[in-house]
């Protein structure tokens, strides 16, 4: 009977993804304002980058400050399979991931001798050099002027060109990227990455290996921030080193921390709320970025596991366990 109830209640609470995914599918009819359609975009395309780094830093407790870096990686492939080679967008998007990947795989292999503020450091230092590559790789990037001219995406012989379409395509990266990430971190291997990050002397106690679950955390978590870089290329049809600088690294670090760590509804929740929020501020121009900052502090001083913290998750799994054992009490 216990478990009946708590299935129950579980249940209940999973009745919101549907509805949370009907809503997502009608928008675009209730939202007809092209700009609004673009800031829905822009949440799809932090929530999968924030996902992507919440693998890395919030479950295998590896702090990367150049996550950008491999979202520009990722941008720059696609867009250069697509515009020099032809190739089309499916096929330039698995290129983006897998060159990431590599990229990654790279950068991880030196950087796992290190941990903590230096690690960081060495992410920080590969972030700047990506983009002065793109930056001075004139024959290749054409440098500050950037790659304009990068066609639309090509599925299936339908060409996606209208808001609408690139909203939907969006919606589908991003809801792939929570559905791989939800079952990794339900994984074996996503619960060693949590072991790893929690204690790697009791994880190679256990048999669990730190070094190739960080490889895999970097490699994943790299791959998909390439895939949604192509994306964006694609998207906006001109990409330039501006985009991809230490300041959409430290945005994206942002979201996931002021999520919380570790969750995946936190990072959803906060691309969502830190792409929003200045949007809807953008009226108070002279203020817009004084009263972000201190909401951010707000958050530090009285919220700092985050919206969707660890403490968060727990009083939701003391509660349920709470009812269940009343239920079980008064049968």
């Amino acid at each position: 009977m216990n478990n009946k109830l708590q299935t129950v209640l579980l249940n209940h609470k999973n009745v919101l993804l549907p509805v949370l995914l009907i809503l997502l599918l009608v928008l675009p009819f209730v939202v007809t304002n092209s700009y609004l359609l673009h800031i829905c975009i822009t949440v799809c395309i932090y929530i999968t980058l924030a996902l992507s780094l919440n693998l890395i830093t919030g479950y295998a407790g590896q702090l990367v400050l150049g996550h950008a870096a491999f979202y520009g990686i990722g941008a720059y492939t696609g867009a250069l399979l697509m515009l020099k080679f032809h190739v089309n967008f499916l096929a330039a998007l698995t290129a983006s991931a897998i060159v990431t990947g590599i990229f990654g795989f790279l950068l991880c292999i030196p950087a796992l001798r290190l941990r903590g503020d230096y690690l960081a450091i060495v992410t920080l230092g590969f972030g700047e050099i990506t983009r002065l590559v793109f930056v001075n790789w004139k024959a290749v990037t054409r440098g500050p002027a950037g790659l304009p001219g990068i066609p639309a995406p090509q599925l299936f012989g339908f060409t996606i060109g209208t808001r609408v379409a690139f909203y939907y395509l969006a919606l589908v990266l991003m809801l792939f990227t929570l559905f791989v990430m939800i079952r990794l971190i339900n994984s074996g291997v996503g619960m060693a990455m949590q072991t790893v990050k929690s204690d790697e002397i009791a994880a190679e106690a256990i048999g669990i290996q730190p070094r190739k679950y960080k490889i895999m955390a970097f490699v994943i978590s790299s791959a998909f921030a390439g895939f949604i870089g192509c994306f964006f290329a694609s998207y906006l049809t001109y990409i330039s080193p501006t985009v991809f600088v230490y300041n959409t690294s430290m945005t994206i670090l942002t979201m996931v921390v002021l999520g919380g760590l570790g969750s995946i509804a936190g990072s959803v929740l906060g691309a969502t709320i830190l792409v929003i929020i200045p949007e809807a501020l953008r009226f108070l121009s002279d203020y817009r970025m004084l009263i972000f900052g201190a909401l951010m502090v707000f958050m530090m001083i009285f919220k700092p596991e985050g919206f969707w913290g660890a403490s968060k998750r727990r009083k939701n799994i003391y509660k349920i366990n709470s009812e269940v054992k009343s239920h079980g009490t008064n049968s």
